[in-house]
């Protein structure tokens, strides 16, 4: 059993351990007695339980025929008590024994969810602007939890910083008044910031010859390259998938549909979505 996150309290680590420590973890302050039965039980539920959870659960053990000024300034009134700190404060706890599902189910309201974790790496990317790594996150993290807003908000920072401008409109309009805070803003402003960068003089150039000549093969999939390196990759794609679609073995498409689905970042739906069309056009 890994008890690395099982810590024997005394005087000496009390402060450090349960209120310095409860800010990062959450911490299991268990009160206990050699040889009394009940802790004897309830010992190798807890210590089961904090192995499972070794990043970000502290059993931290008290035994108070040793430490019995600590019991007292705790107010143990019976044996075995546990006590929960989260940010410096008790936020639940029981006395006496209780099954390990009802334990589990205790602990498991104070501690992170697997979204969570999720939300503090992506908010570590993107400060890092690692978008691509960003983007990948936050999708794992929406396809966990999609009715979470600061998830959705997220994906949309993720999505707006690579391009993905509709994705990201798309997302922000999900976003309900009373989660449009500062950070909304500031994703609001970037997507607008992209909007103006992705519609450059030059690809309004292409644009407008390709209008005029639908029929050029060449023309199209240099225009898709255009929205590539604009970050407007749903675009690219779609006008690359429009030369494949007329001409499966025209120069260079097949390609190039490569090069662009194997650049979108891994778990963006957009990837899987024309990955799919290319397979049954070519299978």
């Amino acid at each position: 059993m890994n008890k690395t996150n099982i810590v024997d309290i005394t005087p000496d680590n009390f402060q450090q351990v349960i209120i310095e420590g409860s800010r990062e973890k959450l911490i299991a302050v268990y009160f206990w007695a050699a040889g009394y039965e009940p802790c004897e039980q309830l010992n190798p539920v807890l210590e089961k339980i904090a192995a499972d959870y070794p990043e970000q659960l502290i059993l931290a053990k008290i035994n108070c025929e040793q430490q019995q000024q600590l019991a007292m300034q705790f107010g143990v009134q019976s044996l075995p008590t546990v006590a929960l700190f989260k940010d410096g404060q008790p936020v639940d706890g029981f006395a006496g024994v209780e099954a390990e599902s009802q334990i589990r189910s205790r602990f498991e309201e104070h501690l992170p969810s697997a979204t969570d974790d999720l939300v503090k790496q992506v908010e570590q990317e993107l400060q890092a602007e690692n978008y691509e790594q960003a983007y990948t996150l936050a999708k794992q993290a929406y396809d966990l939890n999609p009715d979470d807003a600061r998830v959705r908000l997220m994906l949309a920072d993720a999505a707006t910083s690579l391009g993905r401008i509709d994705q990201g409109k798309e997302l922000l309009n999900t976003i309900k008044l009373v989660d449009q805070d500062g950070y909304y803003q500031h994703v609001v402003a970037k997507l607008e910031l992209a909007e103006q960068a992705a519609d450059s003089p030059e690809l309004r150039a292409l644009a407008d010859r390709l209008e005029a000549a639908e029929q050029d093969h060449q023309l199209r999939l240099q225009y898709a390259l255009a929205l590539q390196q604009a970050h407007r990759s749903e675009e690219a794609l779609e006008h690359t998938f429009i030369v494949l679609k007329q001409d499966l073995n025209f120069d260079g498409a097949r390609k190039q549909a490569l090069d662009m689905l194997n650049a979108l970042p891994a778990g963006d739906p957009l990837a899987a979505r024309y990955r799919r069309v290319l397979y049954s056009m070519l299978y």
